[in-house]
């Protein structure tokens, strides 16, 4: 069977990293490669890491230049046929190993759903919304293809992942298929839930147009604006 490497990208997770290693430690299919960039962690996540050789199969730690630049690291570390990306905050459902028994086309990236908030995230996504939205990089695994060929750019310190799945939509010699698996329990506190990437919202429409179009591109940009039409304030009557 195709060997699958994870990628856990940490800084001071001592309070989750155990529960996420645990749920991998719970799956069943094999061969899984687990992988550790840690970001120079001052609490206790070095102890934990060392306290589970028996899952946790490389890992360095040193500082970074953010998320990204971390799991660009990791990429270069790895030796497994596919790709999969989780926080230290997530854990992985059951259906993680459903899903990995589907992975065939080595051309092709497989995504699911996660659990956020207590219900299924986000679930099959059509070009706009993959556009707009992008896919739950916990829902992903990624053929190794794609990391031959692309990296992320740590430029977009919160949305590298959702540029990077836009090249992708737009490589013809790369897939994107959903299959219906809930996959992971995604912990939506975590700051790409909660903060916006300034530079990538800022090109997103020039970067929906290079990828995905005209069509998609102008829907998007009508809709946009007419949020901001209905979202703007009543004028000021003094004024």
């Amino acid at each position: 069977m195709n060997k699958i490497s994870i990628i856990i990208v940490t800084y001071n997770a001592e309070k989750d990293l155990q529960a996420c290693l645990d749920s991998i430690k719970q799956q069943t299919y094999s061969p899984l490669e687990v992988v550790i960039v840690d970001g120079a962690s001052t609490d206790g996540t070095l102890d934990i890491i060392k306290q589970n050789p028996d899952v946790v199969s490389k890992w360095i730690s040193e500082k970074d230049n953010g998320i990204y630049d971390a799991m660009n690291k990791a990429l270069k570390m790895i030796t497994g046929d596919w790709v999969y990306f989780i926080g230290a905050d997530d854990t992985l459902l059951p259906d993680f190993d459903k899903m990995a028994k589907v992975l065939k086309d080595p051309n092709t990236i497989y995504y699911g759903s996660v659990l956020a908030r207590g219900g299924k995230y986000l679930g099959h996504l059509t070009p706009y919304s993959q556009a707009k939205t992008g896919i739950c990089h916990q829902a992903m695994i990624y053929p190794k293809i794609v990391f031959d060929k692309y990296t992320f750019d740590p430029r977009f310190r919160i949305s590298a992942d959702h540029h990077l799945n836009m090249k992708c939509y737009a490589d013809p010699a790369i897939n994107i298929e959903f299959v219906d698996y809930i996959i992971a329990n995604f912990n939506h506190t975590g700051i790409s839930s909660v903060q916006k990437d300034a530079l990538f919202e800022k090109q997103k429409a020039q970067l929906i147009l290079k990828y995905f179009g005209v069509k998609i591109w102008a829907r998007f940009v009508f809709k946009l604006l007419k949020w901001k039409l209905l979202n703007r304030k009543e004028p000021n009557r003094a004024d």
